[in-house]
């Protein structure tokens, strides 16, 4: 094998091939993100910048949101905890897994 400017040559058993098999394993799709965060902590970022920390118990596929153990950040602050909270979908900015806290 032999290795100039940082690019492989074009030789039988090039091992770039299967770095790149490799790599097709470890993708992950967002339903698999959302699958293995059930259940779990997470981040809920809404539209207006408000955040919502709590445990994932269930989405559907429009990206309702159903949390348990529910805190409500604004601009950082705590303002409110909620036993559930059900979010709608079409609010949702994006979900973020959270470490475990406490």
């Amino acid at each position: 094998l032999h290795l100039s400017n940082s690019t492989m040559s074009e030789e039988p058993n090039n091992p770039k091939i299967s770095n790149e098999s490799e790599a097709e394993i470890k993708k992950r799709s967002p339903s698999d993100f959302l699958k293995a965060v059930l259940g779990r902590p997470v981040n809920v970022r809404l539209n207006s910048g408000t955040n919502y920390r709590g445990v994932l118990a269930c989405l559907d596929g429009y990206m309702n949101i159903a949390m348990e153990q529910t805190e409500e950040y604004v601009d950082g602050q705590l303002k409110a905890k909620y036993g559930d909270a059900f979010i709608r979908g079409n609010n949702v900015l994006y979900i973020s897994s959270q470490k475990r806290s406490k």
